[in-house]
């Protein structure tokens, strides 16, 4: 039984792959950063990626048949590392988002963000966004998960919101933590960092025993391609990465010190396929990896979401 999404702020498709990955098909992908449509377009030439700004895009009927609202809607309004301006940021794509789901009504919405928009001081907020859509016949829900609780190899807490049409929503639980233990930074990463050779490249595996910390992919404004602020850095240092730039390629055979990371192996850090490539030069590609949505944990709660649709939907039909 098919069913459809229409992903808000797809990025470099982190979300968008982990809910192909749960049987769900791509009506439309939205993305304002032509770097991450070409990301996009590189690796599924059938999507139907649409560059342009979510607050000009008011008419979303072509779109009307869709069984979920998806997407990334930007996080700085509510990240830690910002000033946390919430509803006042003008970045803010909540209000946005409801609209297209007011206009569009799907069965179910689910949207990622980052872990501050659980904070006290937007409990308001939350309130106000789950009361529109209680308005709109939709049963809420917010769940801080941990990226390392399915799978993935990195310390990396996000905010997944769910809303479920009420006729739908006694169907759906969250998805298990802790089935898949995720592997350390060297076993996930020995056979890159030893592609040309390295004579270190086992010393280093056995180093680097632990997962990640949480990957940062910086903004536009700040930040090149490293790693991350000084705590990160020395997390990284920890496991024997040097966190203050990026390689263009593996270390070399007699390479000597702590080696940096190249895009790649920070996208397998990230939970990507190594077959999913990142368009544009290093800087871009890297800021694309280090925003995404694990792919992983996005395929876990779309099964489930799936699940629970499919499961109302049969029994409906059989009704």
């Amino acid at each position: 039984m098919e069913l459809t999404t229409l992903e808000l702020c797809a990025g470099a498709g982190g979300q968008a792959l982990g809910l192909e990955q749960a049987g769900i098909e791509h009506a439309g992908l939205i993305e304002i950063d032509s770097h991450a449509c070409a990301t996009l377009r590189l690796n599924r030439p059938h999507w139907n990626v649409m560059e342009k700004d979510l607050t000009t895009f008011t008419d979303a009927s072509a779109f009307k048949d869709v069984d979920i609202v998806s997407g990334g809607l930007p996080c700085p309004p509510f990240s830690k590392a910002g000033k946390q301006l919430g509803k006042k940021d003008e970045r803010n794509l909540f209000p946005v988002a409801i609209d297209i789901v007011d206009q569009l009504r799907p069965r179910a919405v689910m949207i990622e963000n980052v872990r501050g928009i659980l904070d006290a001081v937007f409990e308001d907020y939350r309130k106000y966004i789950a009361g529109r859509l209680k308005k709109l016949g939709y049963v809420t829900d917010w769940r801080l998960l941990n990226a390392s609780d399915f799978g993935v190899p990195q310390l990396r807490p996000r905010v997944v919101f769910i809303a479920i049409q009420s006729n739908y929503s006694d169907r759906f639980s969250w998805p298990e933590p802790g089935l898949v233990k995720p592997k350390t930074v060297g076993e996930v990463l020995y056979d890159q960092i030893a592609a040309k050779g390295w004579k270190g490249a086992k010393a280093w595996k056995n180093r680097a025993n632990e997962i990640a910390p949480t990957i940062v992919g910086g903004s536009k404004k700040h930040g090149g391609p490293d790693l991350g602020p000084t705590r990160a850095k020395r997390a990284w240092a920890a496991l024997s990465v040097n966190a203050h730039l990026l390689a263009e390629e593996p270390p070399a055979r007699d390479f000597v010190g702590m080696p940096c990371l190249t895009v790649p192996m920070v996208a397998r850090l990230q939970g990507f396929p190594d077959s999913w490539k990142f368009a544009g030069r290093k800087t871009n590609a890297y800021r694309q990896v280090g925003n995404a949505f694990p792919p992983p944990v996005a395929c876990a709660v779309a099964e489930q979401l799936a699940a629970c649709l499919r499961a109302r939907r049969l029994l409906a039909m059989s009704g």
